[in-house]
C-alpha cells in the first residue's frame, strides 16, 4: 500500500513545482544513519542530510514515509549502501522519482564478504551489507564520500580534503584500537543474534557466530548447537542489534548464564557506536575466559 502511495505522492509533489529547502541548504539523501556522519564530518553543516532508514529501524524491510520522499525529490545526491534489502526494493523508484540526483554507492569500493546468511530479497549475490561497522571499511567509505562531495561542489574541494584528513586520523585511531584490543585475546568467537559484525570479525581475526540461520529464527537443533558452542568456549555475552527481538538470544543466555548486550551499529554517531562495539567485544572475550 505504501508503495502505491509513494508514486502518487511523488507525482503530486513534482506537479506542485515545490523547490528549495526552508534552511536554504541543498539536500543529500543517504540510505542509513551512519552515512550522515561521514557527510557531516567532511562537509560540515553545508548540506541537510535526509536519512531514509533512521536509527532504530530495520534497513532490510523499512519503507519510507512521505516527509522522507519529499526531501528525496529535492535532493542533489543520494548515497547508498549498495547491498541492503531496503535498497533492492526502493532504490530504482528513488532514482526514477529524482533523475537529476548524483549517485554514490559506498559498497562499490569495498571488498565485500559473501554472506552465508541469505535473507529473501536482502543481499545482492549474497554480499554482506554491514561493511560500514568496520573501521577499515570506513576508511574507504570516507575517501569515497570526500571524492563524491568534491565532484558535487568543486569550489569546496580544499575544505573537504582538510576535513577528510582529520576524519581519516580518527578512523585510524579506531583501527589501531581494534588491532590492539584483539591481538592477544584468549577467545576469538562471539555470538550475535543478527550477523552484522562480519567485517570486524574479518579485519581483526575474530569469528562471528550468528543466532539467526539463513535469515530465519534458529531451529531447536540449531539452538542446541549454539548452546553447546557457548558452553564449550565459556561465552558470557550474546550481542543483539538494537532493532531486533531478543527472544532467542535470551533463551540461549538463560541456558548458559550469559548477558545480553545491545549494540547500535545504525547510530548516527558512527565513531562512538563503533568504539562501543569494539570495546564490548573485547570485554566479552576477556570476561568469557575467566
Amino acid at each position: 500500500m505504501r508503495k502505491i502511495f509513494f508514486f502518487l505522492f511523488t507525482v503530486l509533489f513534482i506537479s506542485c513545482g515545490r523547490g528549495g529547502v526552508e534552511s536554504g541548504k541543498k539536500i543529500i539523501t543517504v540510505s542509513i544513519a551512519p552515512f550522515k556522519y561521514f557527510v557531516e564530518r567532511i562537509a560540515g553543516d553545508e548540506f541537510s542530510v535526509n536519512i531514509m532508514v533512521p536509527s532504530g529501524a530495520d534497513p532490510h524491510t523499512y519503507e519510507p514515509f512521505p516527509e522522507q520522499i519529499s526531501m528525496l525529490v529535492r535532493s542533489v545526491a543520494y548515497i547508498s549502501n549498495g547491498y541492503l534489502g531496503f535498497e533492492m526494493n526502493w532504490l530504482d523508484r528513488f532514482y526514477e522519482a529524482n533523475q537529476n540526483m548524483k549517485k554514490l554507492s559506498l559498497g562499490r569500493n569495498i571488498e565485500v564478504l559473501v554472506s552465508s546468511d541469505h535473507h529473501e530479497g536482502e543481499h545482492v549475490e549474497g554480499a554482506d551489507p554491514h561493511y560500514w561497522v568496520s573501521p577499515r571499511c570506513a576508511m574507504v567509505m570516507a575517501e569515497s564520500v570526500k571524492n563524491f562531495l568534491s565532484e558535487l561542489n568543486p569550489s569546496q574541494k580544499e575544505k573537504y580534503e582538510a576535513n577528510f584528513i582529520i576524519l581519516r586520523s580518527d578512523i585510524q585511531k579506531l583501527d589501531d584500537e581494534g588491532k590492539n584490543l584483539f591481538s592477544n585475546v584468549p577467545l576469538k568467537g562471539f555470538m550475535i543474534y543478527h550477523p552484522n559484525l562480519g567485517y570486524i570479525a574479518r579485519d581483526y581475526g575474530l569469528e562471528e557466530i550468528p543466532v539467526e540461520y539463513d535469515g530465519k529464527e534458529p531451529t531447536p537443533s540449531r539452538l542446541r548447537e549454539l548452546i553447546d558452542r557457548a558452553r564449550k568456549d565459556h561465552m558470557s555475552t550474546i550481542f543483539v542489534q538494537r532493532e531486533y527481538d531478543t527472544k532467542n538470544a535470551l533463551a540461549i543466555a538463560g541456558e548458559i548464564g550469559a548477558n545480553i548486550v545491545i549494540i547500535d551499529p545504525l547510530s548516527e554517531d558512527w565513531q562512538k557506536s563503533t568504539s562501543d562495539i569494539l570495546n564490548a567485544l573485547y570485554k566479552s572475550f576477556t570476561s568469557g575466559s575467566k
